[in-house]
């Protein structure tokens, strides 16, 4: 069995995430977006827009700058013209998906009736008349919004953290069993309509295949996204079952198609995709998403980078130790700082309200890069009075000093 040390582990990660690639030198076209989203697999979406939505952030955390207007094209993300190219469904949570791997997805559609969450569950157990009418007023007049069900708003109970109205839980039910699909986002805010409607009739039209197969599908995606892996962070990259997971990781090394290596420090067993590639040196320079696909399974985080990574945002203000909306810098192959980001849209500013260096990070190399970083990502965002750093944290110092560097 093969030996990779820590850190050629962590390149051969880096790399299948496409962070070993140099950035494009002129424009970011959509065979870029294509290129990087079949190198990941998917995309992650999240409503908090405190700083971006984290959907375009992978992108350009890769590619650099990037015209949002084309990812929105493929995803039926704005009101203009679409070319769809990604699906909504759940795959590592809400996410957007390529329509290629619409068909892989189905077994968790029909097994709604036991893997959607509890209230969804409920809608469908205990008022399928409602269900039922929902999906006839989506049929008439779809896409249609959650609002225009007319059902009436419940009260939230004790840990919920949505007070969702039984019309958009009636809806919820409907897209995670596959009879309703997003027709597109306007403002975030998601439309639903029927997947003949929406999705491309060559896709609907093809085969289901088996569940196993299906699963081994999603995990050599997997595979191919993070290079080297272990079996949880294998299935947890779409969210299979654990017993699935296991099972379908067995069959592919079975199969020739994972090869088990020992990782140095790594105390479960890894599997490397035979097609990985083993950089020498990555020199990547990027901010991350909370939810990118590189850091999104913290024990992996933790394990590769020596990275404790936690979101804060549902932390009360209180007992943050980094902040509300924290995004890790990678620099090279570590992971060196993280900082603390807002847009404040009505300022025209980037606001770094906290910055902290990693132990072993040199702070001035750190703050020189990060600020240039800063700098681009203010650009691509549209706040043209560039990057203010309140004082939080050891590394604003060094920060707020780089950034008067012109």
């Amino acid at each position: 069995m093969p030996d990779l040390s820590a850190r050629a582990a962590r390149r051969i990660a880096l790399a299948a995430q496409g962070f070993a690639d140099r950035r494009p030198a002129g424009a970011v076209t959509a065979r870029h977006l294509r290129r990087t989203i079949g190198q990941i697999g998917l995309l992650q979406l999240d409503s908090v827009n405190v700083f971006s939505r984290t959907h375009y952030m992978p992108l350009y955390s890769r590619l650099g700058p990037y015209p949002r207007a084309a990812l929105d094209r493929m995803t039926a993300h704005s009101d203009g013209p679409v070319r769809r190219e990604m699906f909504e469904y759940w795959a590592h949570e809400a996410s957007l998906v390529p329509l290629a791997l619409q068909p892989h997805l189905r077994w968790r559609m029909a097994r709604a009736d036991r893997d959607a969450w509890g209230g969804v569950r409920r809608i469908a157990q205990e008022h399928p008349q409602l269900v039922a009418d929902v999906l006839a007023l989506v049929a008439e007049q779809g896409p249609v919004r959650a609002a225009d069900t007319g059902a009436e708003r419940a009260q939230r109970r004790a840990g919920e953290m949505w007070n969702w109205h039984e019309g958009k839980v009636a809806l919820e039910w409907l897209f995670w069993s596959g009879q309703v699909t997003a027709a597109r986002r306007i403002n975030f805010e998601r439309r639903y309509d029927l997947p003949e409607r929406v999705l491309p009739a060559a896709v609907l039209a093809q085969p289901t295949p088996p569940v196993e197969e299906s699963q081994r599908e999603l995990v050599r995606v997997a595979a191919r996204a993070y290079g080297v892996a272990t079996e949880p962070d294998l299935g947890d990259y779409f969210r299979l079952p654990r017993a699935d997971s296991k099972q379908r990781v067995a069959e592919l090394v079975a199969a020739g198609e994972l090869e088990p290596v020992t990782v140095e420090g790594w105390e479960a067993p890894a599997y490397l995709w035979p097609g990985a590639r083993r950089p020498r040196a990555v020199r990547a320079r990027a901010l991350l998403s909370p939810f990118d696909s590189l850091v999104w399974f913290r024990p992996r985080t933790e394990r590769i980078f020596g990275f404790r990574y936690r979101i804060e945002i549902y932390t009360p203000a209180a007992r943050r130790i980094h902040g509300y909306y924290v995004l890790p810098f990678l620099l090279g192959d570590a992971l060196v700082a993280r900082v603390d980001l807002k847009s404040d849209r009505q300022a025209g500013l980037l606001r770094v309200q906290g910055a902290y260096a990693e132990d072993g990070a040199d702070p001035a190399h750190v703050a020189a890069e990060l600020a240039a970083e800063l700098r681009s990502v203010a650009g691509w965002l549209g706040l043209e009075r560039g990057v203010a750093v309140a004082g939080r944290g050891d590394l604003a110092p060094a920060l707020e000093a780089a950034l008067t560097v012109q």
